[in-house]
């Protein structure tokens, strides 16, 4: 089921200008394939399935005028009334906490100096004014002057609407959820390493959606460390910064043998599992191998619809989770979750299962464990239905990347020649890293907004 606000985030505004290269970077298609010829849509405006739309997660283009400003004494609060007729309200200890004057604000390092012992959090105001280059200006009872910009306290604005509006741009927190139906967005590796909309194009994408598969990498080791480059820098683990998925003799992960693999997210030992994963293939088996994903989010939508009582046990029980072994170096993990994380306000955050690393303590009540294993056993059948699978199978010089808290993922059993072993070569990286180079080249591309 699409969400109903897929076709109305489309950003108009951040258009202009996208070019003909960046337009063709990246697309939906049945299977992964090569774009070819030009798209419908410009890359802010990625066709995922009919006419449903992913947009950028900028806030458009606006230039917002002062009309008037005055100060609420009692109330101890700023008024702003914009030239369009708005209206908004700034709270006196916030802006002195606030105050961008060099005494203030490391500029350089956008970093606040004012400590917090030497803020006077009952201030009042002398003078409020508007300059005549349309900011505000303040003058504090200790004659201290502050002066902000006009859109800086517009998108800083407390009304509820432009709270939500600054968190999506921060965040990006919107998700597209899918069923089995999803073409999973496609873009060119070059175009991602080497131009910037086409990256951003990608980033965007798999923050929105989930998962993207990228074309035309050389089939040769050393290919997910770059483009791990073109964000910051890999996650090292206990697999090293990179690790090499093929059938091994005395595996130390059930991932490095030629049997299937159940729906999983990686590493939920780990009590700060990896956020972001890249899979490249390399070489491919003789049969078998096909990738599965399915949407952990969209399934936890529908347990929680379907049978209320299991998504309670599993968003509130901890369960652990254990690794040991040696790679990179000897390792024995062990952690606690709860299967699906959910934040204070209801939205669901992280999926954390890997059937093959749940540890065999259960840390649960007696009479809890009946009701834990029932409700896990009917998650995992909504997500191993039909109609809620995606497929692939990926081929020599393609890399998946995916979102490790949001995505479980699977293989089917293969095999291959002696002598020419199925080989993927994986890496993780954080969400900081991802999200923060994201931001970077949005406002490389659209402008500091």
């Amino acid at each position: 089921m699409w969400m109903s606000t897929l076709a109305r985030v489309a950003r108009p505004a951040l258009q202009r200008g996208t070019s003909a290269m960046a337009c063709q970077a990246l697309r939906a298609g049945g299977r992964p394939r090569r774009p070819a010829g030009p798209l419908p849509y410009c890359l802010t405006l990625m066709q995922l399935r009919g006419q449903h739309t992913l947009g950028s997660a900028a806030l458009p283009l606006a230039h917002h005028s002062v009309r008037q400003v005055r100060a609420l004494d009692e109330e101890r609060i700023m008024e702003v009334e914009w030239e369009d007729g708005g209206h908004s309200l700034y709270p006196f200890t916030w802006l002195r906490d606030n105050c961008q004057c060099p005494l203030c604000t490391l500029e350089s390092a956008q970093a606040r100096k004012l400590l917090m012992s030497g803020l006077d959090i009952n201030t009042g105001v002398d003078i409020v004014e508007v300059t005549n280059d349309n900011k505000v200006s303040i003058v504090w009872p200790d004659q201290h002057a502050s002066v902000f910009d006009a859109e800086w306290l517009k998108k800083r604005c407390f009304s509820d609407a432009a709270r939500q509006a600054m968190q999506e741009e921060l965040f990006i927190n919107k998700r597209y959820y899918w069923d089995s139906k999803l073409h999973i967005p496609t873009a060119d590796y070059q175009e991602v390493l080497h131009d910037d909309k086409a990256a951003l194009a990608w980033l965007l994408a798999l923050r929105r959606v989930g998962i993207v598969y990228l074309k035309g990498a050389p089939a040769e080791r050393g290919q997910v460390a770059r483009l791990a480059q073109r964000i910051g820098y890999l996650r090292l683990t206990f697999y090293g910064h990179t690790w090499q998925v093929q059938d091994k003799p005395m595996a130390n992960n059930v991932a490095y043998t030629s049997g299937g693999l159940s729906l999983h997210s990686d590493y939920p030992a780990l009590h700060f599992a990896p956020g972001v994963q890249f899979l490249h293939c390399i070489t491919q088996a003789e049969r078998g191998g096909e990738s599965e994903v399915v949407d952990g989010f969209h399934m936890a939508e529908q347990l929680q619809r379907e049978d209320p009582e299991a998504f309670r046990t599993l968003s509130s029980l901890q369960v652990d989770f254990t690794d040991t072994g040696m790679d990179y170096c000897d390792f024995l993990l062990q952690s606690k979750k709860s299967i699906i994380d959910v934040s204070s306000t209801g939205r669901v955050e992280r999926i954390n299962f890997n059937n093959a690393t749940r540890d065999s303590v259960l840390d649960v009540p007696l009479q809890q464990v009946q009701p834990f294993y029932r409700s896990l056993r009917t998650y995992v059948d909504i997500m191993n239905r039909p109609e809620n699978v995606v497929t692939y199978r990926m081929m020599p010089g393609d890399i998946v990347t995916f979102d490790n808290w949001r995505l479980l993922h699977g293989r089917r059993p293969y095999v291959c020649k002696p002598d020419r072993l199925r080989q993927l070569e994986g890496a993780y990286l954080d969400w900081d890293e991802v999200m923060s180079r994201l931001r970077i080249l949005r406002n490389s591309v659209h402008g500091n907004i």
